[in-house]
């Protein structure tokens, strides 16, 4: 058994518009921005979705939207997506990008919640 969540919604953005697309959605929804210490290639808009995080992350690639979903059992968690059809693209320092049916992108994360919260807020799978 493993337990996962929706725990981030990212607005990717190309690394030149990065800063720019951050103090939009900073104004756009009334919140602060600012780089998790040792992550440049993300903004966090901070408390825009209380119990979950939304950051714009700097990619060399089109603009799109794309979802990361934490779990307790990362292998385990690729495995039931790509048994939902799911395909894994790539792979970096723990993260898992996989590609949906329908052509979006999602990244498969550790836990990196709060554990009292991921462990009120994820679905259990068997």
């Amino acid at each position: 058994m493993h337990r996962s969540r929706v725990s981030t919604f990212l607005i990717d953005t190309p690394q030149d518009e990065a800063a720019e697309t951050a103090a939009f959605w900073s104004a756009a929804l009334g919140v602060g921005a600012e780089s998790p210490p040792g992550e440049p290639q993300y903004i966090t808009l901070k408390d825009a979705l209380p119990g979950y995080v939304l950051a714009v992350q700097a990619v060399d690639d089109a603009p799109r939207y794309h979802l990361d979903i934490e779990t307790d059992d990362v292998a385990a968690e690729v495995a039931r997506l790509e048994g939902l059809g799911a395909v894994e693209v790539s792979s970096w320092q723990g993260c898992h990008t996989l590609r949906a049916p329908g052509g979006h992108l999602l990244c498969v994360i550790p836990v990196h919640s709060d554990p009292d919260l991921f462990a009120e807020r994820a679905q259990t799978w068997p």
